[in-house]
């Protein structure tokens, strides 16, 4: 999803996602844990991501987190926008 983002996405645009993330390659919650497995079982190339990880790729495309907000059931929402270039 990442390395197609720089061709697509307007310069004053924002990317947002919301849902689980791991923390320091930690589940925030027995629950987030649990779910996780579920995904892994239908596709072993599923599952929580770590916040890092994604921030990571995030930053090899160009943009930069603005906001991470934690929200409700162990869910945040994140947000990137483009760097300045």
């Amino acid at each position: 999803m990442f390395a197609g983002l720089p061709a697509v996405m307007a310069p004053d645009a924002l990317l947002v996602v919301y849902g689980p993330f791991n923390r320091d390659g930690q589940f925030t919650s027995q629950s987030n844990r649990a779910f996780d497995t579920m995904l892994r079982e239908r596709d072993a190339a599923s599952g929580i991501r770590d916040a890092e990880a994604v921030d990571a790729l995030a930053a090899s495309v160009g943009l930069q987190l603005l906001d991470d907000v934690a929200l409700p059931a162990n869910n945040c929402c994140r947000v990137w926008s483009r760097q300045s270039r």
